[in-house]
């Protein structure tokens, strides 16, 4: 596969071997001390992806494919269990709906009678709504292009609409591991006939206490013959015991890092006071065309709207107490520059894919490392730059001093004002140079 020599997967009790991809190889060109590589040479046609994804793609200006993906549609489309390990934003959707999508119209289609169950051969599970319909717009169009059907269910839609377009037939089913267990107990889906199961985001499955679902669904088809693709930003704990108990002799691939951040993030973190904390936020949108502000509580999201919009700033919440539909509108309209401001809990800290966001501010401190990772993994994605933010009132710096040293980041904590004219560029504001910070 020219993915490069294998490296031990020191997962726990793994004596697996885990290859890596090789930044001196022809397939992913080197990379610059410290950065992340994302564009390959490697074409969809090369990997042997069929004509028919190959013109879908191209259509989208997807061209070659990046490193998570060269490494792991080979193996993929040759039947193996395959494991990826890559951080979010990597292009984990392609890597394994193409070879899903092309295995699954090579065997024979098998669509649910009407009135009966949905017995889908391919199903995608994730973690959050936002994440299945974005994976469901990406796997429709390239399953029409095979004459399959998709469908997504998840939670916070109209569950009898879910159930009508399933009746209709499905070969593919993306969903959320709440909603699907619903289905299955109504007698809607039966999912023993899968020739395909994919685990995306499986490491914040199992944040998420998503684990038993799961396992609901591999030992209903651990009697028939199946591929699973699991991916995912980390590959211990709990996804571990997962792939030593249910996946068959599976290839590990792994899109090192040469640090644990996104080497193009602009890192900061900045003093405030609580009283002056809303009109810094208000400064730093609008020296931005896209900003997401992550909170720790839906509550405090909608107050920072509310708050936002007294300082002329358009924003919209996302978290689990609003429906779907404003979830998605809220989405839509970010995507679409019609907000500047998306305010978030940490349901949307993980898989979202949103083009060109400039900057990610965690207005409220994030509660480990991984989640100041998985939070500021919305911007500077495949390549492109992006600031990271963080206020902080004096209670909170100790927590952020963690946090820097867990992910060895040193920058200083400065104090600042909304006034501060270095809040219109945090991109090119470098405070160390001043002597700055604590």
């Amino acid at each position: 596969m020219g993915s490069g020599p294998p490296s031990t997967y020191d997962g726990p009790g793994s004596d697996r071997e885990m290859t890596r991809v090789d930044v001196s190889s022809e397939t992913v060109p080197p990379m610059v001390p410290g950065e992340d590589a994302y564009a390959t040479t490697t074409t969809f046609a090369a990997l042997g992806v069929a004509s028919a994804l190959v013109e879908v793609l191209t259509r989208q200006g997807i061209t070659t494919a990046f490193p998570i993906q060269a490494m792991t549609i080979h193996d993929a489309l040759a039947g193996r269990d395959v494991c990826g390990k890559a951080k979010t934003g990597s292009g984990k959707t392609l890597g394994f709906g193409l070879p899903m999508l092309q295995r699954l119209a090579e065997g024979s289609t098998l669509a649910a009678a009407p009135g009966r169950a949905a017995r889908p051969r391919g199903l995608v599970l994730l973690p959050t709504r936002e994440l299945a319909v974005q994976v469901f717009e990406v796997l429709k169009p390239l399953g029409a292009a095979l004459g399959l059907h998709v469908a997504a269910v998840y939670g916070g839609a109209d569950i009898e609409r879910q159930i009508k377009s399933l009746s209709k037939g499905c070969d593919v089913i993306i969903a959320t591991p709440g909603r699907l267990i619903d289905l299955g107990d109504r007698g809607e889906v039966n999912v023993e006939g899968l020739d395909v199961l994919v685990l995306d985001e499986a490491d914040r499955m199992a944040d998420m206490g998503f684990m038993p679902q799961v396992e609901w669904v591999l030992r209903r088809i651990a009697a028939h013959p199946h591929q699973t693709l699991l991916f995912s930003a980390t590959l211990d704990g709990a996804i571990d015991r997962l792939v030593s108990r249910y996946l068959s002799d599976p290839v590990f691939h792994e899109v090192a890092s040469d640090t644990q951040t996104v080497s193009r993030m602009v890192h900061h973190f900045l003093l405030v006071h609580q009283m002056d904390r809303v009109k810094v936020a208000a400064t730093i949108a609008r020296a931005n065309t896209k900003t997401i502000v992550f909170c720790r509580t839906k509550r405090g999201a909608d107050r920072l709207v509310e708050q936002l919009s007294k300082e002329g700033i358009n924003a919209a919440a996302i978290h689990g107490d609003l429906r779907q539909s404003q979830r998605e509108k809220a989405l839509a309209d970010f995507q679409a520059e019609k907000l500047a401001v998306l305010v978030a809990t940490d349901v949307a800290a993980r898989g979202l894919h949103i083009d060109a966001v400039d900057c990610v501010m965690h207005y409220d401190p994030p509660e480990d490392q991984k989640a100041y990772l998985h939070r500021s993994g919305r911007t500077a994605r495949a390549g492109s730059t992006g600031v990271v933010v963080s206020l902080l009132l004096w209670n909170q710096t100790i927590e952020a001093e963690i946090i820097m040293r867990r992910l060895n980041l040193k920058r200083p904590i400065v104090e600042i004002f909304s006034n501060s004219p270095h809040l219109s560029d945090l991109a090119h504001w470098d405070p160390t140079l001043e002597g700055a910070g604590r």
